[in-house]
């Protein structure tokens, strides 16, 4: 018996990275996992690993930055028990200096709005069991805002954390709990996006997915009556300690 047995979870960025990591991961714990992002090809091969694990796994294409099609998904899964909002991006040109309106639109879409959309879809229903979990992805930028990370990165991450206070402060009375996790450097797609691509002994000495995942399966797995408000997670070897202008 799993201690997530009976329970639905739903993942967005589940195709790859830390969403796919933890639907692996909450499914080993029993949960039915359903998985969302842009690209049905990679969800499906997370469906397909569930399923010969002997899981219970849908994929449910969506862009987490069109609300329409977020409630539209939301009614076609019917009851929520987890919620990992975790879809997230960054631009190449994200600094002060050379970010454009458009790559700024794109991060505060899907970083913002692309959180408080499933957000706002699983609340109604969740209210109505007087119970239910959400996990939000920020970032150690969003606690601590950097160069690395850009303006409108920091700007999103940091309203994700705020975001998750006001479910607690609103929501808590109904027996709703929500987690923000801040992890700093993990190895993921993401780094494609950097202007410069860190060494791979760099990357070894980062979080790996696997870090992120049984995090994730940590906090869904702790009773009802628990709320994990915030989770900051890092490398021993943290970067971000060692100067903004060594980061690539």
């Amino acid at each position: 018996m799993g201690k997530l047995d009976g329970k639905r979870a739903w993942i967005t960025g589940g195709g790859s990275g830390i969403g796919a990591g933890a639907a692996l991961a909450l499914a080993r714990s029993g949960a039915e996992v359903i998985v969302s992002g842009r690209r049905p090809e990679p969800l499906q091969s997370v469906v397909d690993e569930i399923a010969k694990a002997g899981g219970a796994a849908r994929a449910m294409p969506l862009d987490v930055a069109n609300a329409d099609e977020v409630a539209e998904v939301r009614e076609q899964i019917g009851r929520v028990d987890i919620l990992l909002a975790n879809a997230g991006l960054n631009v190449p040109k994200r600094s002060l200096g050379n970010v454009e309106t458009g790559g700024w639109d794109l991060v505060v879409d899907v970083n913002l709005n692309g959180v408080f959309y499933p957000v706002h879809a699983v609340l109604p229903g969740m209210r109505d069991a007087g119970c239910g979990l959400i996990i939000l992805i920020s970032s150690w930028a969003g606690r601590y805002a950097g160069k690395l990370t850009g303006a409108a990165y920091n700007a999103t991450k940091r309203a994700v954390i705020a975001l998750n206070e006001t479910i607690n402060a609103e929501e808590g009375g109904n027996g709703i709990r929500s987690t923000v996790i801040m992890p700093g450097e993990v190895a993921t797609d993401i780094l494609r996006s950097r202007p410069r691509r860190p060494s791979d002994k760099d990357i070894a000495r980062m979080l790996q997915v696997d870090d992120l995942a049984e995090t994730v399966r940590f906090v869904a797995e702790m009773p009802p009556h628990v709320c994990l408000n915030e989770i900051l997670i890092s490398p021993t070897w943290n970067r971000f300690y060692q100067g903004f202008d060594e980061l690539s």
